[in-house]
């Protein structure tokens, strides 16, 4: 099966239509107010029709430690159908916002180490998202050691996992390789500058991925 592809922090109703055209399964529309590539809820809705006319795409909301209210309301505007949690909720706050959104919730993990992965069969998610621990909560271009994604797929071979953390076209065959996931995630390795998707780098890494794994039909 093929590896699912979700490009994040899209900011403009051009790329969301280049991305969705190109076959991406997700798009991230990230609304946390602190993000360099932070989507306000009133521009989301016309980047988000872009998106849907021009391909079959699923559109994520990224949020960081947001009043359900915040998330619900993007939800609504944009008709998101996951919600992404990035920040530091808890397994009670994903299962309430699942109940409020009618959504899949996917959480991510900023793995540092073997034990910022304990736990994980508690998360009431539908997938959980593993990334390189930031300042900026992911979008910051770095790696982290896919040995730890890799040994937390062998455990947990049911669970859906989304492998992100300075995916690039230069090497997301190999991290495809390494950690098999479910989906990949990227941000910053498809851009020109935070938040401007690069068409030529946007295309590299869906073929390099398409390479690695199989096409997408």
């Amino acid at each position: 099966m093929a590896t699912k592809i979700k490009i994040c922090g899209v900011t403009r109703a051009d790329d969301a239509a280049r991305i969705a055209a190109a076959g991406a399964e997700f798009l991230g529309l990230n609304f946390w107010p602190s993000s360099r590539r932070y989507l306000a809820i009133e521009r989301a809705p016309a980047v988000a029709a872009a998106a849907r006319g021009a391909g079959d795409v699923q559109l994520v909301g990224v949020f960081v430690n947001a009043a359900l209210s915040d998330v619900v309301a993007a939800v609504d505007a944009a008709g998101l159908e996951v919600v992404q949690l990035h920040g530091d909720e808890t397994y009670d706050d994903a299962t309430a916002i699942a109940r409020a959104t009618g959504c899949a919730v996917w959480k991510a993990i900023a793995v540092g180490g073997p034990e910022d992965l304990a736990g994980l069969e508690r998360w009431p998610a539908d997938a959980l998202l593993f990334d390189a621990p930031a300042v900026g909560r992911g979008g910051a271009g770095k790696v982290f050691d896919w040995g730890l994604a890799r040994g937390a797929r062998r455990s947990y071979p049911d669970r859906r996992f989304v492998l992100a953390g300075g995916l690039a076209p230069h090497n997301v065959a190999e991290a495809i390789a390494a950690v098999r996931p479910w989906a990949v995630d990227v941000a910053s390795g498809v851009e020109a500058a935070p938040g401007v998707k690069d068409p030529d780098k946007l295309a590299a890494f869906i073929a390099a991925i398409r390479r690695a794994t199989g096409p997408l039909y």
